[in-house]
């Protein structure tokens, strides 16, 4: 590297979640940390999403008497990837998050768990978030408590340059700032916090066929980088066919809307009037079905109960002050608003019944009562989750299983815990992997620079 450049303990390239929550475990070690942010203001795909993390057995969990544990977390996790999630990555990320919540807790971050309903997959209630349920919010409560234990954040510096010796020891980046001009900075120890491959629409269509032409509803930094990094230093690849799509993206107006309306009540129906698969199997495999339907277009139904619901979240609220909400008194006036005939669409709503099992698996347990709202929705890709191989302690594996000496992967730039099929994706991955995999990274890191 350049003579003279600078010396930091570890860098952490990417501030979402992850490389925020590194930063945090880092700090509790008392060990100085970099994080280089493309960014003027850290965000990524946590800023973009509900800002939901699961975990079991944390402080907050206790306190309300809720029955769950990490084993029973991780068994939900293997049973939705249908076992073929990473088994060292879902045991060590399901007590990472624990650990990393229950600091978040004691350094100062408000945190709540979704009561009223289930998301899919999940056999407790073990959604954790902030008052404002909103994936900003959770984002700026992270970068505040990174900064204030004494992580440094540097915005508006995308890496470019990963540098190391014959023996693949990372020596430091090169990173470039707005006027282009590349700086560099070294490190005993670097962890890829930074992205996957959404926003790149080559790999999309290569890697993800069936969401080659679907709206990218992700962070745009997903470009790609630690993939081309890693494929430049001979790393082992994983999960590369594994991604969040999301089946309620609203349309027009761009929001996502909560899958939780369809976990109480609610039902997809697309321009012929027909329910077309199980909404209760997950938000994640319904994006395929939706975009599988007539103008890759659906209609979200529900009635009274269910829009209660969805006004307690933020995102919805605001869909529905631009305009996303339609409704209709009667079947025929909802008719008239999908497009469909009436008699088939009552022939639908009429197989919505109290105890009744339909032909795609899904239970009832009450009738849609008019009045009915409905809200046109398409699917769409949210995140991938494939990238580096990684092992139990985030360290990154060469094509050989060895891992590289100091350099780490965790959230978007690795392999996550959703397997290889978009069916893969239990609620709340994502930041599991973020938060979890962010906090075990940290945590090899700490132990590795501490010697």
């Amino acid at each position: 590297m350049p003579e003279e450049t600078p010396v930091v303990p570890a860098v952490i390239v990417g501030s979402g979640a992850c490389g925020l929550t590194s930063a945090i475990r880092l700090r509790e070690a008392g060990i100085d940390c970099l994080l280089l942010e493309r960014d003027s203001v850290p965000s990524g795909s946590t800023a973009l999403s509900s800002g939901f993390i699961p975990a079991a057995e944390t402080r907050l969990q206790r306190e309300l008497g809720i029955e769950d544990s990490q084993v029973l977390f991780a068994e939900d996790v293997t049973e939705k990837a249908h076992g073929q999630a990473a088994p060292h990555l879902v045991q060590a990320y399901t007590r990472g998050v624990t650990e990393a919540i229950d600091t978040f807790e004691r350094l100062g971050v408000k945190l709540e768990i979704l009561d009223g309903f289930l998301y899919p997959g999940h056999r407790a209630r073990r959604m954790h978030t902030t008052p404002e349920r909103t994936g900003a919010a959770l984002m700026a409560c992270l970068e505040r408590t990174a900064t204030t234990a004494g992580a440094d954040v540097l915005v508006e510096s995308v890496v470019r340059e990963l540098w190391l010796d014959e023996n693949d020891r990372v020596l430091g980046v090169g990173y470039a700032s707005p006027d282009g001009t590349i700086a560099y900075v070294a490190c005993e120890l670097l962890i890829l916090a930074c992205n996957g491959f959404g926003g790149n629409t080559a790999m999309v269509r290569e890697l993800l066929p069936a969401m080659g032409e679907a709206t990218f509803a992700g962070h745009t930094g997903n470009d790609g980088s630690a993939i081309a990094w890693g494929k430049a230093l001979d790393a082992r690849l994983a999960d590369l066919g594994g991604y969040q799509g999301h089946g309620s993206w609203i349309t027009p107006q761009g929001a996502l809307m909560t899958w939780a309306v369809m976990m109480e009540g609610g039902v997809q129906i697309n321009a012929r009037g027909e329910r077309f698969h199980n909404e209760n199997n997950g938000y994640s495999e319904a994006a395929t079905g939706v975009l599988a339907q007539p103008g890759t277009v659906a209609w979200n139904v529900f009635d009274e109960p269910v829009l209660a619901l969805a006004r307690t979240f933020p995102d919805y609220v605001e869909a529905e002050k631009a305009g996303a909400l339609r409704t209709a008194k009667d079947v025929p006036e909802l008719a008239a608003l999908i497009g469909c005939d009436v008699e088939t669409l009552q022939k639908t709503l009429d197989g919505i019944a109290n105890g009744v099992t339909d032909s795609f698996g899904r239970t009832f347990k009450r009738p849609l009562q008019g009045p009915y709202y409905a809200v046109k929705v398409t699917g769409a890709l949210f995140h991938t989750q494939g990238g580096l191989d990684v092992d139990a302690q985030c360290r990154v594996l060469r094509e050989d299983g060895s891992p590289f000496p100091n350099l780490l992967a965790a959230g978007g730039a690795a392999r996550g815990v959703s397997g290889n099929e978009v069916w893969g994706y239990l609620s709340g991955n994502g930041l599991l992997s973020a938060v979890g995999g962010g906090w075990v990274a940290g945590a090899t890191a700490a132990a590795q620079i501490e010697g």
